[in-house]
């Protein structure tokens, strides 16, 4: 079963940042895209930002210029920078590999997620 272990989550203001991480397993990082997906109550997971393998990025328009996502893949761990948070960033932030093009995850088994609100 694939696991994925979300963390870096919190509640933080208007114009705050956090940075998530998620580690995976080995297996993943060496052949998949990675991804960074949000929910909300009653709303379908969203994706809000992939990286390749080579480490080429794309974002979702509603983030695009306050978030970066990075990877290290000798920790197998992928990163989510999150800079000037609004209130409709509050969410659950889940990892998985991402089946391209069409950005939904490869894997059915999900992380915990990690929280993030933002209020003030």
């Amino acid at each position: 079963q694939v696991q994925f272990v979300e963390s870096g989550g919190g509640l933080v203001q208007p114009g705050g940042s956090l940075r998530l991480s998620c580690v995976a397993a080995g297996s993943i990082f060496s052949v998949y895209v990675m991804g960074w997906y949000r929910q909300v109550p009653g709303k379908q997971r969203q994706l809000v930002a992939r990286i390749t393998l080579n480490s080429s990025t794309n974002y979702a328009d509603s983030v695009k210029g306050r978030f970066t996502i990075s990877r290290d893949n000798a920790k197998n761990t992928v990163y989510l920078q999150m800079d000037s948070l609004k209130p409709e960033d509050t969410a659950v932030y889940y990892c998985n590999a991402v089946r391209v093009p069409w950005g939904s995850a490869v894997f059915g088994s999900w992380g915990q997620g990690t929280q993030v609100t933002v209020s003030s």
